[in-house]
């Protein structure tokens, strides 16, 4: 008997290969070397950072497959919505996740051109949260994603469900 979520599982992997890899391994690698400025041993602070980052995006995908049934990706979204797991904490913890993985790589290669794309894409993907993600979930699940909205933080994690 199939699970309905190996699909979306499978899907999920191909997307994160192509999207959050290129944007936290490949533009990160073209953009080095770094030691554009100098943090000595708090450089390596930025390790726990890509760790956790790693793991909250690997997370949160998990979920968008099982839960959602569907992928992060805009044209294959979840078709549930997902708002327990981490999304309990955070309306946006897999972007949180990809971001905390840049930082991370900011502070261990000391890398200044990093640093800018990391704000750059942080900005837009506030953006696309602002103008595209949340007006379509808002018309996709309607009262429920407003409940969860009012609920739950955009960007600053809840402690306490």
């Amino acid at each position: 008997m199939s699970q309905p979520w190996v699909g979306p599982l499978a899907r999920t992997i191909v997307f994160t290969l192509l999207v959050p890899a290129t944007v936290t391994v490949v533009v990160p690698y073209y953009l080095l070397p770094g030691g554009d400025f100098a943090l000595g041993p708090a450089r390596y602070l930025g390790i726990p950072l890509i760790a956790v980052g790693a793991a909250l995006y690997l997370r949160c995908a998990w979920d968008f497959a099982r839960v959602g049934l569907g992928t992060p990706a805009p044209i294959d979204p979840p078709r549930n919505l997902v708002a327990g797991g981490l999304y309990r904490h955070v309306r946006n913890p897999m972007y949180v996740g990809v971001l905390s993985i840049l930082f991370g790589e900011v502070l261990f290669f000391q890398a200044r051109r990093v640093l800018i794309f990391a704000l750059f894409f942080a900005l837009a993907v506030h953006l696309f949260i602002l103008l595209y993600e949340e007006p379509t979930l808002r018309k996709k699940f309607g009262a429920s994603y407003e409940e969860y909205c009012r609920a739950v933080p955009r960007w600053i994690p809840k402690l306490k469900p």
